[in-house]
């Protein structure tokens, strides 16, 4: 946990300490956890070391107990490695990683709820490719995700990161936010530019709705990561090209928690309404009863 309660406060603490960002919600993780900032960076590590290994145990031919879910990622994973694909090998190669996770979840392997099970492959589905393509260092993804874990925290104490709550815009909205600056991060941006990154993620799925099938983290949740991924890879770019929320971020959040609170019961995860209430969905439901 970190003891801030506005990413303004965040970042004007980060600046009278002299520290960067990351560093500075390490010092704040410590803090409130009582422990030393080794043991702070150990299971920040740990983080990372098992995002890792839930990507390399993924198996395309896993299904989920339901048979809705399983073997997308592995097809995107292909489609990547083609010479005429629509986005290119790095933004294909995010899309098969959000894939990849959400699939694991829904097969019940082991993820990291970053920040919920749900939205888990949005975060390992920017950072593990970016890895890859520019080559940064374990402690530089680590950083990354102290950066995350600070808007994270940010935005579950003014907000939500609970569907059941705030509708999907609290899961896979709140894990591009974190997301976002992390990239931001990642390619030596300001805080200032952090913060906008999140603001500008958060904005882009300001209402999404829970609605799963079933009741089940399935559908349509995994393919949800891979929006979550694009979102935070958008944010990113504009932030880091000049780009500001309009609306300051703490209002954005403000603003989050306000349109979940207005949510009607049947789009916040009760699998009563939207997907979960079209044809399909009702007759998996009478299929499955």
């Amino acid at each position: 946990m970190i003891d801030f309660t506005s990413i303004q406060q965040m970042l004007e603490d980060t600046s009278r300490s002299d520290l960067p960002l990351w560093d500075n919600i390490r010092r704040s993780d410590c803090r409130t956890q009582g422990i030393t900032p080794e043991q702070s960076w150990d299971k920040m590590s740990l983080m990372l070391d098992t995002m890792k290994a839930s990507d390399r145990d993924y198996r395309e031919e896993d299904r989920s107990h339901s048979g809705l879910v399983g073997g997308d990622g592995g097809k995107m994973a292909r489609y990547a490695q083609g010479e005429k694909t629509l986005c290119g090998p790095f933004l294909s190669q995010v899309m098969a990683g959000a894939l990849r996770m959400g699939e694991c979840n829904a097969c019940m392997k082991r993820i990291v709820a970053a920040p919920t099970a749900g939205a888990c492959g949005v975060l390992p589905a920017v950072l593990l490719p970016y890895e890859k393509e520019f080559g940064v260092s374990h402690d530089q993804l680590v950083e990354a995700l102290y950066v995350a874990s600070g808007f994270g925290m940010i935005i579950a104490a003014r907000a939500s990161i609970s569907g059941a709550e705030g509708g999907c815009q609290a899961e896979i909205g709140s894990a591009a936010a974190m997301a976002a600056p992390a990239l931001v991060h990642l390619q030596g941006g300001s805080p200032e530019q952090m913060a906008n990154a999140c603001a500008m993620a958060v904005k882009n799925l300001l209402g999404l709705v829970c609605d799963p099938v079933g009741g089940l983290v399935e559908v349509p949740c995994v393919k949800r990561n891979v929006i979550g991924a694009m979102d935070a890879l958008s944010a990113a770019q504009m932030a880091l090209a000049g780009i500001e929320s309009r609306v300051p971020p703490d209002q954005v959040l403000d603003a989050m928690a306000e349109v979940g609170r207005s949510l009607p019961h049947t789009l916040r995860e009760t699998g009563k309404g939207g997907l979960a209430a079209t044809p399909f969905g009702q007759q998996y439901m009478h299929k499955e009863a």
